[in-house]
């Protein structure tokens, strides 16, 4: 892990921080931390591994879990599960294939999902801080409301998005009440421990940390799988070939990678590259599977 983050700083200042939400612009591009949780419990991290940040689209995947927890399979009826090849962001993609996104982890995919997840439970926000609290053991994490506000203010091509998949039936709840909760989960505030303890259920095929079964071991892998096609947008080849594991990214600059059967890795870097991955957690990452031959190949 000290090897990775020193191969992390080579490149961290080749990127550039998330400025399109002026909440996030004042991240400092030199911060690097890295956790790794075991499926037994043990926690490891260097740097600035318990330093909170916000934790974007990594949210998603809990998004997507609770869904098929609470809902079942319905979900793969409103939302695909293949690669995008265009920005995560894209409303292109969207109107072309009549309202179904191409996978839960591109924008419009992860509002559709979160439209489900708050239509079984009325409360879609609440369901993922609650999950992310017991999880990792965390009682005060949190959404950072200042982010939140910020992504709204700003969040025109989301509306978009939104608005677009409405126009096809394909959103249950009113687009401002599906928005406002989509940006409440995505402006959590966790650290890398925290994520790498929470994710650990993908590394358990599907047990939670108390041994209960949020997912089957089938659901499980099967969100593996779209992880590593699609968790890392329009670059999710690159990050398999160089890295080899599921991933998460998110524009606040951390990145939740899972090893079935071992445990997860979130490593935070906030400078970006252009398809809105972190440099500094894909190079931490890659050195990190490389030295220890932890990968799915």
């Amino acid at each position: 892990m000290e090897r990775a983050r020193d191969a992390a700083l080579r490149v961290a200042t080749t990127g550039r921080v998330a400025d399109y939400i002026p909440a996030l612009a004042a991240a400092d591009p030199e911060a690097f931390g890295m956790a790794l949780a075991t499926t037994d419990g043990e926690v490891f991290g260097v740097g600035d591994w318990e330093q909170p940040f916000s934790i974007q689209s990594i949210s998603k995947l809990f998004t997507l879990a609770l869904t098929l927890a609470v809902g079942g399979e319905s979900i793969w009826k409103r939302v695909g599960r293949e690669p995008s090849g265009t920005p995560f962001n894209s409303l292109i993609q969207l109107e072309t294939e009549h309202g179904i996104p191409r996978n839960p982890f591109i924008n419009a995919g992860a509002i559709v999902v979160t439209d489900q997840l708050h239509s079984l439970t009325g409360d879609a926000r609440g369901a993922v801080r609650d999950f992310l609290r017991a999880e990792s053991g965390n009682p005060l994490l949190e959404t950072d409301s200042v982010v939140a506000a910020s992504e709204a203010d700003n969040g025109h091509r989301n509306a978009a998005l939104a608005h677009f998949l409405a126009s096809y039936g394909n959103l249950d709840n009113p687009v401002d009440t599906v928005l406002e909760h989509y940006y409440a989960h995505c402006a959590t505030a966790a650290s890398c421990r925290d994520l790498a303890l929470a994710g650990r259920f993908l590394a358990r095929h599907g047990l939670r940390a108390d041994a209960s079964r949020l997912l089957s071991r089938s659901d499980a892998k099967r969100i593996n799988a779209v992880l590593l096609t699609c968790g890392m947008y329009d670059a999710a080849g690159e990050f398999a070939f160089r890295v080899g594991l599921p991933g998460k990214s998110g524009v606040g600059g951390g990145i939740l990678a899972v090893v079935p059967g071992r445990g997860t890795l979130c490593v935070w870097s906030p400078a970006l590259d252009p398809a809105g991955n972190s440099v500094g957690g894909v190079a931490a990452l890659d050195a990190f599977t490389t030295a220890t031959d932890w990968s799915v190949f």
